[in-house]
């Protein structure tokens, strides 16, 4: 079984970390979610009704990225990371998601966040994972807490 973890973290880096993480713990391969456009700090602040997050939120447009991995037929499962925005996923994962041909895999999905919890994501973001089976979505603070958790999915 070959293990694969997208994730897409936002201007603190917890997200990244825990990725970075759990993938050295799994054996895992490695793979950022890179919007076309970076967030700045001034997109990320939700507090502005007119800050990029909250427009893309309520446009529910897709957000560009780059790059694609060209060896994702390889792997058996995914594990997408993400931080938590609008008791969701970002919609840059969503939008990367549409890209991908899920067909086979086993998906799971963690989440990190300052106080929201892990709310609907799974049934969320289970639109965008067509042809795959989201089979679990967990809220998670550390690489550690992902790897122990994926060696029981």
């Amino acid at each position: 079984m070959k293990t694969l973890i997208v994730y897409f973290s936002a201007e603190s880096g917890t997200t990244a970390r825990v990725a970075k993480d759990a993938a050295a713990a799994l054996g895992a391969d490695l793979y950022e979610i890179t919007p076309e456009k970076p967030y700045t700090a001034a997109d990320l602040r939700y507090t502005n009704p007119l800050a990029r997050c909250n427009r893309e939120f309520f446009a529910k447009k897709d957000v560009p990225v780059v790059g694609r991995i060209d060896n994702f037929a390889d792997y058996d499962t995914v594990l997408i990371g993400f931080p938590i925005w609008y008791g969701c996923a970002p919609l840059v994962v969503s939008s990367f998601c549409k890209g991908c041909d899920w067909s086979g895999k086993k998906v799971a999905a963690f989440a990190t966040s300052g106080g929201s919890g892990i709310g609907k994501t799974a049934e969320k973001l289970r639109p965008f994972i067509s042809g795959g089976s989201l089979i679990d979505a967990k809220l998670v603070h550390s690489g550690a807490e992902v790897s122990d958790w994926a060696k029981g999915l």
